[in-house]
């Protein structure tokens, strides 16, 4: 009997959420959707695993025997997928690096330099996501180590090294009566309209619309777009508002669009991170390093001999 490894994730979710409600805002799914998965999973299985109440969802004893087994079976699945996608580059000499946007901004160029002086023959494979993929295809194990704007989904099973802050700024259509503005306060843009990332971006979604900073008040969503050119349209036709990285206003400028420093948000910060199973990969070790010793605020030298390790804070 074949059982789909997501059915298995959705399953773990409910059992450790123990609500399905939870759950399903946990996973970016529709709860009558869940809900259809868990029972499949329980049909094909043939056993009940929940037993369902309004005060949430029960494991039942062969449900409490699946929930043992499954966090050991996915990790070990997950590590194989990544351990067959990386062959192949490997023997070629290539160390795939997934990224968002400009990356660590003005360091990214130092850090692939530094990386290629430390690895002679070595390639650092740069591979755009988009935003709907805040780990830039770590997590599903398509890339090797990742330089990603902090939070995002998943970051508490990953390691990760933050690199450096940066203000974020307001984007708006170059014609907007806050345009010319030396100084924004955030509390005047509460009303707005947004340009959003896609939902199944979770917190990353939630921090570039600074969802914890409104004193409760509820986010407008006026565009939902997940690569960069697509946003600077929207912002620029008047859909919606946008924070950002202050360096985007030497990334992405355009005569259409603003960027102006904002107060009463906190800061970005920018990371490296990679896969707890690579801790002992000198390859990603030594582009670990090159990253802490490329950026301003960098710590450690180039080759210093231990991969740092990072708190998934």
């Amino acid at each position: 009997m074949d059982v789909d490894t997501r059915l298995l994730r959705y399953f773990l979710a409910v059992a450790e959420e123990g609500n399905l409600t939870n759950a399903a805002g946990r996973l970016f799914v529709s709860q009558p959707a869940l809900t259809k998965q868990i029972r499949q999973l329980e049909t094909r299985l043939g056993v009940r695993l929940f037993t369902r109440s309004r005060t949430g969802m029960a494991l039942t004893e062969p449900g409490r025997v699946l929930a043992e087994r499954v966090p050991a079976l996915l990790a070990g699945w997950d590590q194989a997928l990544r351990e067959t996608k990386s062959t192949t580059s490997r023997v070629a000499r290539v160390l795939r690096v997934g990224f968002l946007a400009s990356a660590a901004n003005e360091a990214t160029r130092h850090i692939i330099a530094a990386f290629a002086r430390l690895r002679p023959g070595w390639r650092a494979d740069m591979r755009q996501a988009a935003w709907s993929n805040p780990t830039a295809g770590l997590a599903a194990g398509d890339v090797d180590v990742a330089l990603l704007r902090l939070p995002f989904p998943g970051q508490e099973t990953l390691r990760v090294e933050v690199l450096f802050t940066e203000p974020r700024w307001i984007a708006l259509p170059s014609a907007h009566p806050l345009a010319t503005r030396d100084l924004i306060s955030f509390r005047e843009l509460w009303d707005e309209p947004f340009v959003a990332a896609p939902a199944e971006s979770g917190w990353w979604r939630d921090h570039w619309l600074a969802a914890d900073e409104r004193d409760g008040r509820p986010v407008r969503v006026g565009a939902v777009t997940d690569r960069p050119d697509d946003w600077l349209n929207a912002i620029a036709n008047g859909y919606g508002i946008a924070l950002a990285p202050e360096s985007a206003a030497r990334f992405y400028a355009r005569p259409d669009v603003v960027y102006r420093p904002l107060s009463g948000v906190g800061p970005s910060r920018v990371g490296v991170a990679w896969a707890p199973a690579d801790d002992s990969d000198p390859v990603v070790g030594d582009f670990v390093r090159c990253c802490l010793a490329s950026v301003p605020s960098g710590r450690g030298e180039i080759g210093d001999g231990a991969l740092p390790r990072g708190d998934g804070s």
